[in-house]
Protein backbone atom coordinates (compact mmCIF):
# COMPACT_ATOMS: atom_id res chain seq x y z
CA UNK A 1 0.00 0.00 0.00
CA UNK A 2 3.14 2.49 0.84
CA UNK A 3 4.44 1.53 -2.39
CA UNK A 4 1.46 2.40 -4.33
CA UNK A 5 0.78 5.33 -2.58
CA UNK A 6 4.25 6.74 -3.10
CA UNK A 7 3.51 5.75 -6.84
CA UNK A 8 0.76 7.60 -6.91
CA UNK A 9 1.95 10.79 -5.31
CA UNK A 10 5.03 10.75 -7.81
CA UNK A 11 2.67 10.26 -10.73
CA UNK A 12 0.62 13.91 -9.22
CA UNK A 13 3.88 15.19 -8.97
CA UNK A 14 4.67 14.81 -12.12
CA UNK A 15 1.20 15.77 -14.06
CA UNK A 16 1.80 18.77 -11.89
CA UNK A 17 5.18 19.50 -13.21
CA UNK A 18 4.04 18.77 -16.66
CA UNK A 19 1.13 21.45 -16.45
CA UNK A 20 3.59 24.03 -14.96
CA UNK A 21 6.13 23.60 -17.61
CA UNK A 22 5.73 26.39 -20.41
CA UNK A 23 5.78 25.01 -24.09
CA UNK A 24 8.09 27.03 -26.89
CA UNK A 25 6.59 29.93 -27.93
CA UNK A 26 8.40 30.04 -31.34
CA UNK A 27 6.83 33.69 -33.28
CA UNK A 28 4.47 34.89 -34.73
CA UNK A 29 1.65 33.30 -36.87
CA UNK A 30 -0.89 36.11 -37.27
CA UNK A 31 -2.61 39.19 -36.68
CA UNK A 32 -6.36 39.47 -37.34
CA UNK A 33 -7.92 42.71 -38.22
CA UNK A 34 -11.31 44.16 -39.29
CA UNK A 35 -11.96 45.26 -42.94
CA UNK A 36 -14.96 47.93 -43.96
CA UNK A 37 -14.25 47.29 -47.51
CA UNK A 38 -13.58 43.96 -48.73
CA UNK A 39 -12.79 44.94 -52.28
CA UNK A 40 -10.32 47.79 -51.30
CA UNK A 41 -8.66 45.37 -48.46
CA UNK A 42 -8.12 42.92 -51.23
CA UNK A 43 -6.56 45.08 -53.38
CA UNK A 44 -4.06 46.66 -50.67
CA UNK A 45 -3.05 43.12 -49.19
CA UNK A 46 -3.43 41.13 -52.47
CA UNK A 47 -1.86 43.54 -54.99
CA UNK A 48 0.09 46.26 -52.97
CA UNK A 49 1.93 44.16 -50.55
CA UNK A 50 1.79 40.82 -52.95
CA UNK A 51 0.50 38.48 -49.96
CA UNK A 52 -1.80 35.07 -51.30
CA UNK A 53 -5.14 35.12 -50.63
CA UNK A 54 -6.71 32.09 -49.07
CA UNK A 55 -9.43 31.00 -47.30
CA UNK A 56 -9.83 30.72 -43.40
CA UNK A 57 -9.84 27.48 -41.86
CA UNK A 58 -10.41 29.42 -38.29
CA UNK A 59 -13.48 31.53 -39.62
CA UNK A 60 -16.06 31.12 -42.45
CA UNK A 61 -16.33 34.96 -42.57
CA UNK A 62 -12.61 35.78 -43.23
CA UNK A 63 -9.70 35.49 -45.45
CA UNK A 64 -6.21 35.04 -44.76
CA UNK A 65 -2.97 36.91 -46.99
CA UNK A 66 -0.20 34.98 -46.76
CA UNK A 67 3.08 35.89 -46.46
CA UNK A 68 4.99 32.83 -46.25
CA UNK A 69 3.58 29.39 -45.62
CA UNK A 70 3.59 29.95 -42.05
CA UNK A 71 2.30 33.93 -41.52
CA UNK A 72 -0.72 35.73 -42.27
CA UNK A 73 -3.35 38.41 -41.88
CA UNK A 74 -6.35 37.55 -41.07
CA UNK A 75 -9.54 39.95 -42.15
CA UNK A 76 -12.66 39.29 -41.24
CA UNK A 77 -15.71 41.96 -41.51
CA UNK A 78 -16.39 44.75 -39.54
CA UNK A 79 -19.21 43.84 -37.41
CA UNK A 80 -22.23 46.52 -37.25
CA UNK A 81 -21.40 47.24 -33.60
CA UNK A 82 -17.65 47.95 -33.33
CA UNK A 83 -15.09 50.42 -31.56
CA UNK A 84 -12.64 52.45 -33.27
CA UNK A 85 -9.92 49.50 -33.32
CA UNK A 86 -9.89 47.69 -36.41
CA UNK A 87 -7.39 44.78 -34.59
CA UNK A 88 -9.56 41.92 -33.75
CA UNK A 89 -6.33 39.63 -32.73
CA UNK A 90 -2.76 39.18 -32.15
CA UNK A 91 -1.73 35.32 -32.67
CA UNK A 92 1.64 33.36 -31.67
CA UNK A 93 2.90 30.14 -32.63
CA UNK A 94 3.41 27.68 -30.28
CA UNK A 95 4.26 23.89 -30.09
CA UNK A 96 1.78 22.12 -28.42
CA UNK A 97 -1.58 24.80 -27.90
CA UNK A 98 -2.76 21.93 -25.16
CA UNK A 99 -0.38 22.10 -22.69
CA UNK A 100 -0.12 25.93 -23.16
CA UNK A 101 -3.01 26.00 -21.70
CA UNK A 102 -2.95 23.80 -18.80
CA UNK A 103 -0.07 25.99 -18.12
CA UNK A 104 -1.82 29.49 -18.40
CA UNK A 105 -4.21 27.89 -15.77
CA UNK A 106 -1.84 26.87 -13.42
CA UNK A 107 -0.28 30.27 -13.33
CA UNK A 108 -3.80 31.55 -12.95
CA UNK A 109 -4.80 32.83 -16.03
CA UNK A 110 -8.49 32.78 -16.44
CA UNK A 111 -10.81 33.25 -19.55
CA UNK A 112 -8.93 30.98 -21.87
CA UNK A 113 -11.64 29.22 -24.55
CA UNK A 114 -11.54 25.68 -25.60
CA UNK A 115 -8.37 24.08 -27.53
CA UNK A 116 -9.91 24.30 -31.39
CA UNK A 117 -9.08 22.23 -34.42
CA UNK A 118 -8.86 23.70 -37.96
CA UNK A 119 -9.56 22.29 -41.24
CA UNK A 120 -5.50 22.68 -41.70
CA UNK A 121 -4.99 20.32 -38.66
CA UNK A 122 -3.94 23.52 -36.89
CA UNK A 123 -5.20 23.40 -33.01
CA UNK A 124 -5.67 27.11 -30.88
CA UNK A 125 -7.07 28.50 -28.57
CA UNK A 126 -7.91 32.26 -27.01
CA UNK A 127 -7.59 34.46 -24.09
CA UNK A 128 -7.50 38.22 -23.70
CA UNK A 129 -4.64 40.02 -22.10
CA UNK A 130 -4.60 42.65 -19.40
CA UNK A 131 -5.47 44.97 -22.18
CA UNK A 132 -8.17 43.52 -23.16
CA UNK A 133 -6.75 42.35 -26.41
CA UNK A 134 -7.84 38.85 -28.10
CA UNK A 135 -4.58 36.07 -28.10
CA UNK A 136 -4.36 33.02 -29.70
CA UNK A 137 -2.40 30.60 -29.18
CA UNK A 138 -1.54 28.92 -32.54
CA UNK A 139 -0.10 25.04 -33.30
CA UNK A 140 0.31 25.17 -36.61
CA UNK A 141 -0.64 22.71 -38.78
CA UNK A 142 -0.22 22.05 -42.66
CA UNK A 143 2.11 24.65 -43.94
CA UNK A 144 0.46 26.43 -46.63
CA UNK A 145 1.33 26.03 -50.37
CA UNK A 146 2.25 29.79 -51.77
CA UNK A 147 1.41 30.07 -55.00
CA UNK A 148 4.40 30.77 -58.13
CA UNK A 149 2.66 34.08 -59.24
CA UNK A 150 2.64 35.68 -55.27
CA UNK A 151 5.00 38.47 -54.74
CA UNK A 152 4.67 39.19 -51.14
CA UNK A 153 7.04 42.30 -50.24
CA UNK A 154 8.42 40.33 -47.67
CA UNK A 155 7.85 37.18 -45.67
CA UNK A 156 8.47 37.55 -42.36
CA UNK A 157 6.43 39.00 -40.33
CA UNK A 158 8.69 40.38 -37.90
CA UNK A 159 6.85 42.18 -35.00
CA UNK A 160 3.50 43.12 -34.00
CA UNK A 161 2.56 46.04 -31.95
CA UNK A 162 -0.84 47.70 -30.20
CA UNK A 163 -2.10 50.10 -27.48
CA UNK A 164 -0.94 49.94 -23.88
CA UNK A 165 -1.87 51.60 -21.07
CA UNK A 166 -0.95 49.54 -18.09
CA UNK A 167 3.19 48.21 -18.69
CA UNK A 168 3.23 46.17 -15.17
CA UNK A 169 -0.08 44.38 -15.88
CA UNK A 170 1.23 43.45 -19.78
CA UNK A 171 4.47 42.32 -17.99
CA UNK A 172 3.15 40.27 -15.59
CA UNK A 173 1.45 38.47 -18.58
CA UNK A 174 3.69 38.56 -21.44
CA UNK A 175 7.45 38.44 -19.72
CA UNK A 176 6.72 36.75 -16.36
CA UNK A 177 4.17 34.23 -17.27
CA UNK A 178 4.51 33.28 -21.09
CA UNK A 179 8.10 34.89 -20.48
CA UNK A 180 9.06 37.25 -23.37
CA UNK A 181 12.28 38.77 -23.23
CA UNK A 182 13.09 42.70 -23.10
CA UNK A 183 14.44 43.72 -27.01
CA UNK A 184 14.55 47.52 -26.92
CA UNK A 185 12.72 50.84 -25.47
CA UNK A 186 12.78 54.33 -26.86
CA UNK A 187 10.64 57.26 -27.24
CA UNK A 188 10.41 60.52 -29.04
CA UNK A 189 11.15 62.94 -25.71
CA UNK A 190 13.75 62.60 -23.35
CA UNK A 191 12.61 61.03 -19.80
CA UNK A 192 9.79 59.28 -21.70
CA UNK A 193 9.19 55.96 -22.81
CA UNK A 194 6.80 55.69 -25.94
CA UNK A 195 7.75 52.34 -27.02
CA UNK A 196 8.97 48.64 -25.35
CA UNK A 197 9.84 46.11 -27.01
CA UNK A 198 10.13 42.54 -26.27
CA UNK A 199 11.18 38.66 -28.21
CA UNK A 200 8.65 35.60 -27.77
CA UNK A 201 11.28 33.57 -25.08
CA UNK A 202 12.05 30.93 -28.05
CA UNK A 203 12.60 33.04 -31.31
CA UNK A 204 13.56 36.30 -32.56
CA UNK A 205 9.70 37.73 -33.49
CA UNK A 206 8.81 40.55 -31.05
CA UNK A 207 5.67 42.76 -29.65
CA UNK A 208 6.19 46.01 -29.23
CA UNK A 209 4.20 47.95 -26.64
CA UNK A 210 3.01 51.52 -28.06
CA UNK A 211 2.41 52.99 -24.70
CA UNK A 212 -0.23 55.99 -24.21
CA UNK A 213 0.43 57.32 -20.38
CA UNK A 214 2.08 55.20 -18.22
CA UNK A 215 6.30 56.79 -18.76
CA UNK A 216 4.34 58.25 -21.90
CA UNK A 217 3.80 61.99 -23.49
CA UNK A 218 1.06 60.26 -25.20
CA UNK A 219 -2.03 61.25 -23.40
CA UNK A 220 -5.12 58.76 -23.56
CA UNK A 221 -7.69 61.50 -24.51
CA UNK A 222 -5.63 62.32 -27.68
CA UNK A 223 -5.98 58.55 -29.14
CA UNK A 224 -8.51 58.61 -32.12
CA UNK A 225 -9.43 56.44 -34.41
CA UNK A 226 -6.22 57.54 -36.94
CA UNK A 227 -3.81 57.78 -34.26
CA UNK A 228 -4.89 53.74 -32.88
CA UNK A 229 -4.61 53.04 -36.51
CA UNK A 230 -0.81 53.97 -36.42
CA UNK A 231 -0.46 52.16 -33.09
CA UNK A 232 -2.32 48.50 -33.58
CA UNK A 233 0.38 47.89 -36.30
CA UNK A 234 2.29 44.77 -37.86
CA UNK A 235 5.77 45.13 -39.21
CA UNK A 236 7.12 42.89 -42.28
CA UNK A 237 11.10 42.63 -42.07
CA UNK A 238 12.94 43.24 -45.35
CA UNK A 239 16.59 42.85 -46.33
CA UNK A 240 17.18 46.34 -47.88
CA UNK A 241 14.74 49.08 -48.09
CA UNK A 242 15.87 50.86 -51.22
CA UNK A 243 15.36 47.65 -53.55
CA UNK A 244 12.03 47.01 -51.65
CA UNK A 245 10.95 50.88 -52.61
CA UNK A 246 12.72 50.57 -55.78
CA UNK A 247 10.11 47.27 -56.41
CA UNK A 248 7.13 49.39 -55.22
CA UNK A 249 7.60 52.23 -57.80
CA UNK A 250 7.88 50.03 -60.77
CA UNK A 251 5.66 47.25 -60.01
CA UNK A 252 2.56 50.22 -59.87
CA UNK A 253 2.16 49.40 -55.87
CA UNK A 254 3.63 52.37 -54.36
CA UNK A 255 -0.19 54.11 -53.91
CA UNK A 256 -2.48 55.11 -51.04
CA UNK A 257 -1.30 56.11 -47.72
CA UNK A 258 2.06 55.94 -46.74
CA UNK A 259 4.99 57.44 -45.82
CA UNK A 260 8.62 57.25 -45.48
CA UNK A 261 11.23 55.92 -45.81
CA UNK A 262 13.21 56.79 -42.92
CA UNK A 263 15.63 55.96 -40.14
CA UNK A 264 13.34 55.28 -37.03
CA UNK A 265 14.85 55.81 -33.17
CA UNK A 266 15.74 52.36 -33.22
CA UNK A 267 18.47 52.91 -36.32
CA UNK A 268 16.23 50.58 -38.83
CA UNK A 269 15.22 51.69 -42.08
CA UNK A 270 11.39 51.57 -42.25
CA UNK A 271 8.63 52.98 -44.24
CA UNK A 272 4.60 52.83 -43.26
CA UNK A 273 1.82 51.60 -44.98
CA UNK A 274 -1.65 52.19 -44.28
CA UNK A 275 -4.54 50.07 -45.29
CA UNK A 276 -8.23 50.88 -46.15
CA UNK A 277 -9.10 50.56 -42.86
CA UNK A 278 -5.87 52.64 -41.99
CA UNK A 279 -3.96 50.10 -40.02
CA UNK A 280 -0.31 50.52 -40.17
CA UNK A 281 1.89 48.10 -41.85
CA UNK A 282 5.26 49.21 -41.22
CA UNK A 283 7.93 47.78 -43.35
CA UNK A 284 11.30 47.42 -41.18
CA UNK A 285 14.95 46.45 -42.21
CA UNK A 286 16.04 43.35 -40.10
CA UNK A 287 18.82 44.85 -38.65
CA UNK A 288 20.05 48.23 -37.58
CA UNK A 289 22.39 50.35 -39.36
CA UNK A 290 23.89 52.05 -36.65
CA UNK A 291 23.68 52.52 -32.74
CA UNK A 292 19.89 52.88 -31.66
CA UNK A 293 18.48 55.81 -29.29
CA UNK A 294 17.55 55.79 -25.68
CA UNK A 295 18.63 52.08 -25.39
CA UNK A 296 21.02 48.88 -26.64
CA UNK A 297 19.35 46.19 -28.40
CA UNK A 298 19.41 43.02 -25.47
CA UNK A 299 18.46 40.07 -27.82
CA UNK A 300 19.45 39.55 -31.28
CA UNK A 301 17.70 40.73 -34.03
CA UNK A 302 16.48 38.64 -36.65
CA UNK A 303 18.28 37.90 -39.84
CA UNK A 304 15.54 36.83 -42.42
Amino acid sequence: MKTTAAAMGLALMAGMAAAQSRPAITGISHMCLYSGDAAASDHFYGHILGAAKAEDPFDAKGVRYYFSPAQFVELVPLPGEHSISRMACVAWNTEDAGALRKYLQSRGVEGTSDVRSASDGARWFEVKDPEGNLVRFVQPGNAFTMPADAKPIGTHIIHVGYLVHNRAAEDHFYREILGFRPYWFGAKQPGSVDWISQQVPDGHDWLEYMMVGDGSDVPPSKVDQRQLGVLNHFSIGVPNMEQVVDTLYREDRLSGRYDGPKIGLDSKWQFNYYDPDGTRVELMEFQPVSKPCCSPFTADSPTN
